[in-house]
């Protein structure tokens, strides 16, 4: 064997082996004496040099062979030791150094950065929807929290002169036959398919089922829904006649809570320590709310109905998941127009009952409220569609909290107009359960979420400290890594 043929051989391997992972790489020096025999053969042919011409590893193994000339940089070079691999391409090509470029590259000039544009220009968008939803939120939340108040104080003033809350309960839960028809208006402005309302019917009654809405289905899917959303807005309208509307609408707001729980036994849901703990608080508040009158019968059945009220709007909930499922917007407005048939077809007898047995009677129809009846139903309907369908131009939080928000308005209409005494026990009650329904509110990822947060603050302060240590001495840096390198190899 020749030493030409020798030395072209014993390159190519020698080539080959620098390009080793670092996984195989040797541990000692001993492992690559036959490497520290080849040093003199180090030369690249020209075979190779044209075999890689394409790319930029004759040019990096040229510049990195002109500033290295150490034993052990070789050394490094040849073996690949613990990944030292000087002629990798270890910037890109619009991240290579000004120094190292041909001049042709040189004098060239620098390509726009389009990626930057196109991120910036996306996060524009992104910041821009979340704005939109944002302003759709406020405004869904400021209609959420003026309709439950203006309908808890409207009803609060129709019991003065109409002392019927089960017949205020039947006339206002009738306007639920005004969804369907409104969502079809709102189908027609908005969708490009256009369908009759028949068509849009059949369509709508598959969440019922294949065969659509059945007698059986009738009688076990939808009416006792019928009867659970009845008895939350009677127990409610009957609790006003008890309490004041502060009191009724703080503590409905434990639906909440009453919710996570039966959604943890029931529908076997993910179990959350916070959420626990505003159960917690929930429960706390209902019983300072009571232990602010005194446990008086009066206020201690008022709290019971609101309290039962809102134990039946958890249990319509968890219910509905369980056996129906999530709904879409038309399915959800056809079956709330099915629950209102159902309260006018099964439940008119029920007034017509309590007025015959003085229950609830009133003189005349002359002498009913009819301003007040209309004013309730129609804010009711307001309140229902936005809490429905507003999910679907803003997010569910911001309509939750137009729910507690109306606590602290109603709490300012009490006081502008009647004689009530906010003691400490009873704020500490409101706020008490308003925290609780807060900490419902957070979602169920919000810890991995602030370790996401705090960890990308970190990553943040660590990226600034290196660009400034870089901005300060970048040939400094370079030194450092090399002498990392071979007090690495030396150990």
């Amino acid at each position: 064997m020749g030493i030409g043929e020798f030395r072209n051989k014993r390159n190519r391997s020698t080539f080959l082996g620098m390009r080793r992972s670092p996984n195989v790489s040797p541990r000692r020096l001993s492992d690559i004496s036959p490497q520290l025999r080849q040093l003199k053969y180090l030369d690249v042919d020209e075979s190779i040099k044209e075999d890689l011409k394409s790319s930029r590893s004759v040019e990096d193994i040229n510049s990195a062979s002109i500033g290295l000339t150490s034993i052990e940089e070789r050394i490094l070079r040849i073996t690949g030791y613990y990944g030292y691999q000087p002629w990798t391409a270890i910037y890109t090509r619009d991240e290579r150094p000004r120094e190292n470029l041909t001049p042709a590259e040189a004098q060239a000039p620098a390509a726009p950065d389009t990626g930057g544009q196109r991120v910036t220009r996306c996060c524009l968008k992104l910041t821009a929807s979340q704005a939109r939803k944002i302003c759709w939120g406020v405004a869904v939340l400021l209609g959420v929290c003026l309709s439950w108040t203006g309908s808890t104080q409207i009803a609060k003033l129709a019991f003065r002169k109409f002392d019927a809350p089960f017949t205020l309960t039947w006339f206002a839960t009738n306007w639920n036959f005004l969804f369907f028809p409104l969502y079809y208006i709102g189908h027609l402005y908005t969708s490009t398919e256009k369908q009759s309302p028949k068509q849009r019917y059949r369509e709508c009654c598959r969440f019922f089922g294949d065969d659509g809405l059945t007698v059986k289905v009738f009688f076990t899917k939808v009416a006792p829904f019928g009867v659970l959303w009845t008895l939350t807005n009677y127990l409610y309208l009957h609790a006003l006649r008890k309490i004041n509307t502060t009191d009724v609408s703080a503590l409905f707001c434990c639906n909440k809570a009453f919710v996570f729980l039966l959604s943890w036994i029931v529908l076997r849901d993910r179990f959350m320590g916070v959420r626990i703990v505003a159960a917690i608080l929930a429960i706390a508040g209902i019983v300072m709310m009571t232990y602010a009158d005194g446990f008086h019968s009066h206020s201690v059945i008022g709290i019971a109905l609101v309290v039962g009220s809102a134990s039946m709007s958890a249990l319509y909930k968890v219910l509905f998941k369980l056996i129906l499922g999530s709904a879409k917007f038309g399915e959800a407005a056809l079956f709330l127009t099915i629950l209102g048939g159902v309260n006018f077809v099964f439940f008119s007898f029920i007034p017509v009952i309590l007025y015959f047995t003085k229950v609830e009677y009133f003189d005349s129809t002359d002498a009913v409220p009819w301003g007040y009846l209309c004013g309730v139903s129609v804010l009711l309907l307001t309140f229902n569609i936005l809490v429905n369908f507003g999910i679907a131009v803003t997010y569910p939080t911001l309509i939750s909290l137009g729910i507690v928000l109306s606590v602290p308005v109603n709490a300012v209409v009490d006081h502008c107009t009647s004689e009530i005494s906010f003691n400490t026990v009873r704020v500490i009650a409101v706020l008490t359960i308003s925290l609780g329904f807060l900490l419902l509110l957070l979602p169920e990822e919000w810890d991995q979420w602030i370790i996401k947060l705090l960890a990308r603050l970190k990553v943040r302060k660590k990226e600034e400290a290196a660009e400034g240590n870089g901005e300060a001495g970048p040939g400094l840096s370079w030194s450092r890594r090399a002498r990392s390198s071979m007090s690495n190899f030396t150990h």
